[in-house]
Order: structure tokens, then sequence, then C-alpha cells
């Protein structure tokens, strides 16, 4: 279910831990498109409990054509906000994924603004897909860890598929979220960027001239494409439709 409510999402961080957690993922047009080629990524995505609109192009396009008004909530947005409602009362978070360097500045980083909050971090092995042993070892220490909030930084699409493969295995965590270019953001290693590009919907262009080898695709091949997509298939995507809730001020 597509949301732009980050309500629906921090509600769950005062229920009792289930068995499954909440699944959260990040959508956009480059990963819309790239769903369609990889069928995993396809059923990863649908098998999120929330989908986050993650471009302007997704936002645009539910306007478009089929009338439907939602606003863009970046994995970085959700991953900031998680931390600042379950820092209110305290608790765990585990950060898998990235590298030592980023993970190290994230823990000190959240020791200075959320004192609150207890930290494990795991860096996995940098390859197309974690095998079998290193996955045991890393759902084994997360389950005895039990952390309130798990994001997981691999990248899309291989983030998106461990989460779907092992998700059931993951008892006693309440929230996992797929956020990829979020832990750089948040360590400070990468800018996101700034407040007029996002008003103007042009973070894709600042993105671009910053990281023109790893964008042009995205915009140039991916975005093309998701728009001939629309022109045959309008009614692409499920929205939530419920009333916005309002949130805690503190936790924004």
């Amino acid at each position: 279910m597509l949301v732009d409510d980050i309500c629906l999402i921090t509600k769950h961080l005062n229920s009792p831990s289930a068995t499954c957690p909440v699944v959260i993922g990040c959508l956009n047009p480059h990963s819309f498109v790239e769903a369609l080629d990889d069928e995993a990524f396809h059923q990863a995505l649908r098998g999120c409990t929330y989908l986050l609109p993650d471009g302007d192009g997704i936002c645009l396009a539910l306007k478009r054509y089929r009338s439907i008004t939602l606003g863009k909530i970046a994995g970085d947005d959700l991953h900031r906000h998680l931390l600042a409602a379950l820092g209110q009362r305290g608790g765990k978070v585990y950060y898998m994924g990235s590298s030592e360097k980023v993970l190290s500045l994230i823990r000190r980083r959240i020791a200075a603004e959320h004192p609150t909050l207890q930290v494990r971090t795991y860096e996995p092995s940098f390859c197309d897909e974690l095998g079998d042993d290193e996955s045991r070892r890393i759902i084994a220490d997360i389950n005895s860890y039990a952390p309130d909030l798990l994001f997981v930084s691999m990248t899309a699409p291989k983030q998106e598929k461990w989460v779907e493969k092992h998700r059931k295995q993951l008892t006693g965590v309440k929230i996992v979220a797929s956020i990829g270019a979020a832990f750089d953001f948040y360590a400070g290693t990468v800018k996101r960027a700034p407040a007029w590009a996002l008003r103007l919907r042009l973070e894709w262009l600042v993105r671009l001239l910053k990281e023109p080898r790893r964008m042009w695709h995205r915009n140039f091949v991916s975005t093309p494409r998701f728009l001939r997509y629309l022109r045959k298939n309008s009614n692409f995507i499920t929205t939530n439709s419920q009333t916005k809730s309002k949130c805690p001020s503190s936790a924004n």
C-alpha cells in the first residue's frame, strides 16, 4: 500500500512486537521499472506493508493519471522521523548495511542527538547477494538484540529482496525499513539536496549533477520507460485512502 502518512507507520512503534515485522519500502520511477524485469524485486515491493512515494515522478503520475495527491517521502525523511518518535521514550535501533566508517558516524550522531536510543550495527559483505551463512548470523544477532527499528541499506533491489526473503525469521522486530542512501545522508558522508531544491521538486537534478554516472540511467532510461508504461497502464498502483492522522509535533 502506497502512503504518504508517516504516522501510519509510527503507530507500530507502540504495538507489541509481532512474529513478523511491519516492512517499509520506497518506490520511485527507477525502482518501479526495475521491478518490471525482476520478479523477485517485484514481489519484495508488493510484500511491503507500506510503500513510500520516494520520487516526485510517482507523486506526479498519481496526480496526473488517478487524481490522487500524495507528498513525497524519502527514506531519509522516514528515518529521521522514526528516530525522533522512538527517541521520545527510548528504544533499540539496528543498522544493517553500508561501511563501518558510515556506521560509526551514525552511532556518534545518534548518541549526541538521541541519547535515549541504543544502537547496534552490522557491516555486511560487499557482494551481489548475501550468503546463507552470513544471513543466518545477521538474523541471529538481530533477533537477540530485538530492536524496535531495523534499518537496511544495501542499495535496491538487494536490500528489499533480502528483507522479503528473511522477514518471517525476524522475530521481535517491530519495523523494518529499506532506506538506501539515508545512511550516508545521516552520517554526513553525502549531502542531500538543499531545501529549495526539495520544494521545487528538483532533487533529481541536484543528484544528477553530483553523481552523473550513477544517476544518468535513472533519469534518461528509467524515467522515459516509466512514462511509456503509464500511458498503457494508468491504474498502476494501490494507494491508501484513509484520512491522514496528526503526528506529534516533537516527532516531525
